[in-house]
C-alpha cells in the first residue's frame, strides 16, 4: 500500500464518516503500514484501533480547521484524503440545477465553500505538517463533471463550477507546495459514480454495472495514488487511472 510512503506513515482523512472517506478509513486500518491515522467528521466513524484519533468537527468552518492544526501540532503527515463533498441537500433547498431560473445566490455560496475553499484552506491549516523532506500524498475528491473540457451535457452549474475550482486551486497548492517539500504529491481523484448518499437520487440513470460500492472505489484510489510519483502533483486521475482533461 502506498509504497512512496514510510512504513509507519501518518494518514488524515477528512469526511471519515461519509461512504468514500469511511471505506479508505477502513482500508488503511486493515494494513499494518499506517501508524497514526486521524479521522475526521462531524460523526463518530464507529471504528476502534489503536491507531486511531477520531475528531468529531466541521471541517468546512475556521473553527474546525484551527482544532485540527492545534491538535495535529504541525506533526508531519504523509497522507491526506480529502473526501468532503456536496452536491445536494434537501434540507436547504440546494439541487443540481437544470436551467437558469434554478439558479441561486445561496446555493451557489454554499457548494464553492464546501467543494472548493474548504479543500485548499486545509494548505493553509496543514502548511506546518507538510514542510520538509518527507514524502506526502495529498489526494482531494474531484468529479468528471468539473472538467470545462469535458461538459458536453450542460447544466448543475454549482456543482461543475465548484469542482472546476477545487482543481484549480489544487493544481495552484501543488505548485507552491513543490517549493516548500520536493516530495509532496497532490492530486484530484475522480471517484465514478458511488453507491453514497451524494448520488443516492441520481442512481436510477446510472448504467448497469458503473455504480460502484464504497470499498470498491477505495482500493482503486488507493491503487491510483500508489502509481503516482512527485513528477505527477497538480494532476487530476479517476478511479481507473485515467488522466482527466481540465
Amino acid at each position: 500500500m502506498l509504497r512512496q510512503l514510510p512504513d509507519d506513515f501518518s494518514a488524515l482523512v477528512l469526511g471519515a464518516s461519509g461512504g468514500i472517506g469511511h471505506a479508505v478509513l477502513k482500508a488503511l486500518l486493515d494494513s499494518r503500514k499506517p501508524k497514526r491515522i486521524i479521522a475526521v467528521s462531524r460523526h463518530a466513524p464507529g471504528l476502534e484501533d489503536s491507531r486511531l484519533e477520531c475528531l468529531a468537527l466541521d471541517i468546512t468552518t475556521q473553527e474546525g480547521q484551527d482544532t485540527l492544526a492545534a491538535h495535529l501540532k504541525d506533526a508531519p503527515l504523509h497522507l491526506i484524503f480529502n473526501a468532503i463533498g456536496m452536491l445536494h441537500d434537501g434540507n436547504a433547498g440546494i439541487a443540481p440545477e437544470k436551467r437558469f431560473e434554478d439558479l441561486d445566490f445561496d446555493a451557489l455560496a454554499r457548494l464553492f465553500h464546501v467543494n472548493a475553499a474548504t479543500p485548499v484552506m486545509l494548505f493553509k491549516t496543514l502548511k506546518g505538517s507538510l514542510l520538509g523532506k518527507h514524502p506526502i500524498i495529498f489526494a482531494s475528491l474531484s468529479a468528471r463533471v468539473g472538467s470545462i473540457e469535458d461538459n458536453g451535457l450542460g447544466g448543475w452549474y454549482a456543482y461543475r463550477a465548484s469542482k472546476a475550482a477545487h482543481n484549480m486551486f489544487l493544481k495552484t497548492a501543488a505548485i507552491e507546495l513543490k517549493r516548500l517539500n520536493r516530495q509532496a504529491i497532490v492530486l484530484c481523484l475522480h471517484p465514478g459514480t458511488t453507491d453514497t448518499d451524494l448520488s443516492q437520487p441520481f442512481q436510477a440513470r446510472v448504467p448497469e454495472g458503473k455504480l460502484f460500492t464504497a470499498s470498491f472505489v477505495a482500493e482503486h484510489l488507493l491503487d491510483v495514488m500508489d502509481r503516482r510519483t512527485p513528477d505527477d502533483s497538480g494532476s487530476f486521475w479517476d478511479w481507473a487511472g485515467e488522466p482527466i482533461v481540465w
